[in-house]
């Protein structure tokens, strides 16, 4: 089973590193970034309605001024984010229109970086999970405990609790005895604050259920690496992020 988890995570880091070169502007503006924010602007307007065929990749090469490999990267990430299937021979279709109370915490052309930081997290923390279920100590333990606890008591009082999140799963990377795994997430400390920010004022307007789920995911995350399962704690901290990055584009009518 360990050769599965390391399999599943070379190939997470794969899909990172050799993920198709985008266009670049005179300005350094990446093109993918652009048409990615514009497809999701006009999703979330209504110009692209909810279970209607978007156009072409063709058209929408046209319409941004792109090549079709960029509209074809663009619309993969829209897939990730469970806005968008493809249907063989019928083009794109929207699964469902992306929450417009995302445009009230987060310019919406920055949400390609949540996007690309939430595959950062994905790749990165389900191993250090994983790790942290064989090697944690009694104090480590101790100390994702009182993470959890603490963001127990955010839920209760229904407050942002963005340091208590990330103090959870910092708490969990240095338990894998790894600083590269602790630094490598410090690194990206400030982007996991912009996503979470977004993620959780969202999540204060949506139902009491919505953020129940959330910590039940947590929880499941602490009791694989409490009984020592490397398998189901990286396995639980794949499925927490995934199901992050989705909650983040679902609208209140997803409840």
């Amino acid at each position: 089973m360990a050769d599965n988890t390391a399999a599943k995570i070379e190939a997470d880091a794969s899909e990172i590193i050799t993920s198709p070169r985008v266009e670049v502007g005179t300005r350094g503006v990446n093109r993918v970034d652009t048409v990615y924010a514009s497809i999701m602007d006009a999703m979330s307007n209504g110009e692209f309605p909810e279970s209607g065929r978007l156009p072409t990749e063709t058209e929408l090469a046209q319409r941004f001024g792109v090549s079709r490999p960029t509209v074809r990267e663009a619309l993969s990430r829209l897939r990730l984010d469970g806005l968008i299937a493809s249907r063989r021979g019928s083009g794109s279709f929207v699964l469902r229109r992306p929450d417009r109370n995302i445009k009230r915490f987060a310019p919406i052309e920055s949400l390609a970086d949540v996007q690309r930081c939430f595959a950062y997290r994905i790749a990165l923390e389900s191993a250090a999970a994983g790790l942290a279920a064989e090697l944690r100590t009694p104090r480590d333990l101790d100390e994702i405990a009182r993470a959890l606890e603490h963001l127990d008591r955010v839920r209760e009082q229904g407050t942002l609790g963005v340091d208590e999140d990330l103090q959870f799963h910092l708490a969990i990377v240095r338990a894998s005895q790894n600083i590269f795994f602790v630094t490598a997430l410090e690194m990206v400390g400030d982007q996991m604050r912009v996503a979470m920010q977004l993620s959780r004022s969202l999540s204060l307007e949506r139902s009491k259920v919505r953020r129940e789920v959330v910590q039940a995911e947590h929880r499941e995350i602490v009791n694989a690496i409490d009984k020592g399962s490397s398998v189901e704690a990286a396995e639980a901290m794949r499925l927490h992020l995934g199901n992050a990055r989705r909650r983040l584009f679902e609208g209140p009518q997803s409840e």
